[in-house]
């Protein structure tokens, strides 16, 4: 299963931010509605994984160029391949909010809502709710700390180091970066934006954790203070906006104390921080969707916090989200006689497929692509999915020929050696049987994940 996506030119940024229409006159929409005004006027950007840093560049020059006395920018230094990194602010309110996302290169998600929610707010500012946060909220967007990894796409930055893991040494320039940027400005809030694996579910529910959120430690005993206890009813907030549109999937991110990591530290430091952690969505355009949660999270939490909202939220919400579990995946082929081709004799079970998500490149074309193995068969009931196929009266195969198609009429082969089987760490391409007569099945369906 691979998404043909085309390579963005950067004439794409001509598109001035300014260009959305107003749509909001009076108070923020509620969550709901507030996703229906992305739909509308979300800036037409590549999907987050392809995403690079001249991407970035060309949309802060498009920011600064159409509305220059709202949006101030300046280089705040290079990584280690030099490419720039870029500090974007906005807001004249005594309350500073950081917010940097991209620290792990190849978590891209909260880089495209971060310009949408910036185009929100210029194209809103005349409204109520929008002037109240410009005038109580002063705004520190840093949309790609670690370019040299968005360019590879890779975890960590060229020199093989974790960012999220230099707080302490400071021997990566990005973390230096990010940390003299801290320090000159000492805002009171910080928002940590990354992504997640995609196996990560909400406790053992099953359901993907499409958000999981953090209010961050500052010390081992996982302490609290006025400050965290802050935090915690704007993980609150996030919560009670992005689940009616994520039902069951919202998850609570491990709080242990990480003495290397910047969120830890930052808060340490008196910046005191909200993880927000994106991760795995069912259906066909994933991304969209969790572009979307990440808009309405962002806007959400930054009016509460200007309104004063925040102070009325209930701690309680954030505190009884289930913990991370990784119990989630790609693709479960439930209830199936599964004849594996190896010479043992069929038997019932369910078949687990998991995949990662890559990007892919042929010629000047970017791909999202996934690369997916069966993870384990059997009683997978404890398990859920992103996608669950019931295949109760089929039998499951190997895909002997890639040539076959639904409909046909077939026998199950001979077992020979070399051929594909139904194992663990064997690619997953299937073939769902419906039997007809003794020994013939038709080709009910093709499980191909790839």
């Amino acid at each position: 299963m691979r998404s043909r996506l085309p390579l963005f030119p950067l004439v794409f940024f001509s598109l001035s931010l300014a260009a959305a229409p107003p749509s909001v006159t009076g108070d923020l929409p509620a969550p709901v509605e507030l996703g229906e005004v992305w739909d509308r006027t979300r800036l037409p950007l590549p999907l987050p994984p392809l995403m690079r840093h001249p991407d970035v560049v060309a949309a802060i020059d498009a920011a600064r160029q159409s509305a220059p006395d709202l949006f101030h920018t300046e280089v705040i230094g290079s990584s280690v391949e030099g490419r720039s990194i870029n500090h974007l602010w906005l807001g004249r309110g005594p309350l500073h909010v950081l917010l940097w996302s991209q620290m792990h290169g190849d978590e891209p998600t909260a880089t495209v809502a971060l310009f949408d929610v910036l185009n929100y707010i210029q194209a809103n500012r005349t409204a109520p709710h929008v002037a109240r946060l410009l005038d109580r909220l002063t705004l520190h967007v840093v949309p790609m700390l670690n370019p040299d990894g968005a360019q590879r796409p890779q975890r960590r930055n060229a020199q093989g180091i974790d960012i999220n893991r230099d707080a302490l040494l400071l021997q990566t320039p990005e973390g230096r970066a990010l940390k003299a940027l801290r320090d000159r400005v000492n805002p009171s809030i910080g928002f940590n934006l990354h992504n997640q694996n995609w196996r990560t579910s909400v406790g053992k529910t099953g359901k993907p954790a499409a958000l999981s959120l953090l209010a961050v430690s500052f010390d081992e005993a996982r302490s609290d203070n006025p400050e965290r206890i802050r935090m915690k009813k704007v993980a609150s907030i996030i919560r009670d906006a992005v689940e009616p549109l994520a039902p069951g999937m919202v998850g609570r991110y491990d709080d242990e104390f990480e003495i290397r990591a910047f969120g830890d530290n930052l808060t340490k430091w008196g910046t005191y921080v909200v993880l927000i952690e994106t991760g795995p969505y069912p259906g066909p355009d994933p991304d969209r969707a969790l572009v979307r949660l990440n808009f309405v999270a962002l806007l959400t939490s930054l009016d509460a916090l200007a309104s004063g909202r925040v102070d009325g939220a209930d701690p309680a919400r954030y505190e009884t989200l289930p913990f991370n579990d990784s119990n989630v995946l790609h693709t479960i082929i439930a209830h199936a006689t599964i004849a594996p081709g190896t010479g043992v004799a069929p038997f019932l079970g369910d078949i687990g497929i998991a995949a990662s998500r890559a990007v892919r490149e042929l010629g000047t074309e970017r791909f999202m692509g996934l690369t997916a193995r069966i993870d384990d068969l059997g009683d997978l009931r404890v398990y859920g999915a992103l996608e669950s196929i019931d295949a109760t009266g089929l039998t499951a195969a190997p895909l002997w020929d890639k040539a076959l198609k639904v409909g046909d009429e077939v026998t199950l082969p001979p077992v020979r050696s070399g051929d594909p089987i139904i194992a663990p760490g064997q690619p997953a391409a299937i073939v769902l049987l419906r039997p007809v007569t003794e020994g013939k099945y038709v080709v009910d369906r093709i499980v191909n994940v790839e």
